[in-house]
């Protein structure tokens, strides 16, 4: 026997249960290791992108320049090729998480891009701190001629896209 007050009138009461309610949001799944995948994707493989692209944009260009003819460079087409479809990999990686294609293309393109631009000893400084090689001066062609800041901003882009489809199929 309950001394409870109330307890005589238990049975008179009928409690919900609220967990089958549909007003009940269900939570997000989290997805911490789609967004670190995504991330160290993006800020590893977008530099390796680009130094291909840079390296291999240059050969082919000293190559036609040097020679003034149309012969072509195996190694600077496979460079290219080998560069774009790493960046193609890093913009893929926004299926995953939008991070990936976003830190990448900030850091690599946008930023270095942005300070070339309006400061161009900013893009020297930034290309001396990478060893002398024909990739660091494929970077700074790269970089002075917009190349790196079209390609950043492609991949935020990229990123961003990604973002706004998955917020629109979760809605």
């Amino acid at each position: 026997m309950s001394t409870h007050r109330y307890a005589e009138y238990e049975d008179e009461y009928e409690y919900d249960d609220y967990d089958d309610t549909p007003d009940v949001l269900e939570e997000r799944p989290r997805r911490g290791v789609a967004h670190l995948v995504s991330a160290l994707g993006g800020l590893l493989l977008t530099p390796v992108a680009l130094g291909l692209l840079s390296w291999g944009g240059l050969r082919q260009q000293q190559l036609i320049q040097a020679t003034l003819s149309t012969n072509r460079d195996p190694l600077g087409i496979a460079l290219l090729a080998g560069g774009a479809i790493l960046l193609l990999l890093v913009a893929a990686l926004g299926a995953l998480s939008a991070a990936g294609p976003i830190l990448g293309g900030l850091i690599y393109g946008v930023l270095p891009g942005v300070a070339a631009m309006a400061v161009p000893e900013w893009g020297f400084k930034l290309v001396n701190l990478m060893p002398k090689s024909d990739i660091a001066y494929g970077v700074m062609d790269f970089l002075f001629i917009g190349g790196l800041l079209g390609a950043g901003f492609l991949l935020v882009g990229s990123g961003l896209a990604n973002a706004l489809v998955r917020r629109r199929r979760e809605a």
